[in-house]
């Protein structure tokens, strides 16, 4: 199975040498790395422009818009092969991650998404929360994951097939990722696997937080509109 990654980045100049070099190192020459930068003001371009001149499967794309989540939109969409991994600009994959992902693939015709678990680590990449799916109380289900959400995208990985149903993500959604884990879930096809497979960094520059801090109104508004959003999608598709 061919292999795109679906990479965002703003600003990432002090970490993303060290992603880049974890995911290449596990790409054959028919899988791609596809970068869209949400215009970045510090080094962040011109590293990634480097190692596009060096090497074919970079591919660098920008923002048309700007946010979290139409960056990762903008490069899910120009993704080509079989199976998409999404990954953020600051993380460390471990050297096993694409292999174990695909072998799990390849023995679940039906899933369309599977997410792992990962190891949150600080800027040193020393270990702070050993696992996120006990943290969250991580498992597949819909109605579970409107209630309280255990999706993280830097985990995801999803059939090309999966691609139709979830773009174009939603803006009134909390998140790209939850928004992706629900699609699978409402297709009766996402898997959690228990191996940690990232090392998921945390510092002061990052975007996302592992905890929720929004007010219970916006969960509210959220879970109502996430619902709509879902049961439009159902019907579309059935």
């Amino acid at each position: 199975m061919k292999v795109s990654v679906a990479m965002a980045t703003y600003n990432g100049e002090n970490y993303i040498k060290a992603q880049i070099d974890s995911i290449l190192s596990q790409l054959g020459l028919e899988d791609e790395l596809i970068i869209s930068d949400d215009h970045s003001s510090d080094a962040t371009v011109s590293i990634i422009e480097e190692y596009r001149k060096q090497d074919s499967r970079v591919k660098l794309f920008m923002n048309e818009e700007k946010g979290v989540t139409s960056n990762f939109e903008n490069a899910i969409k120009r993704t080509q092969n079989e199976i998409v991994f999404l990954s953020d600009q600051d993380d460390v994959w471990k050297p096993e991650k694409v292999q174990t992902v695909l072998s799990y693939y390849e023995k679940n015709p039906k899933i369309l998404m599977i997410m792992s678990d990962i190891t949150v680590v600080d800027n040193e990449l020393h270990p702070t929360i050993e696992s996120f799916y006990e943290f969250r109380g991580s498992r597949a289900g819909v109605l579970k994951n409107i209630i309280k959400n255990s999706y993280i995208g830097c985990a995801m990985s999803f059939r090309k097939e999966l691609k139709e149903q979830i773009l174009p993500i939603p803006r009134n959604v909390p998140m790209h990722d939850m928004w992706i884990g629900l699609v699978a879930d409402m297709n009766k096809a996402a898997l959690l696997i228990p191996e940690k497979l990232i090392y998921y960094r945390r510092h002061n520059s990052t975007v996302t937080t592992v905890e929720n801090n929004s007010s219970l109104k916006e969960k509210i508004v959220w879970r109502f509109q996430i619902s709509s959003l879902l049961l439009k999608a159902y019907r579309k598709n059935r």
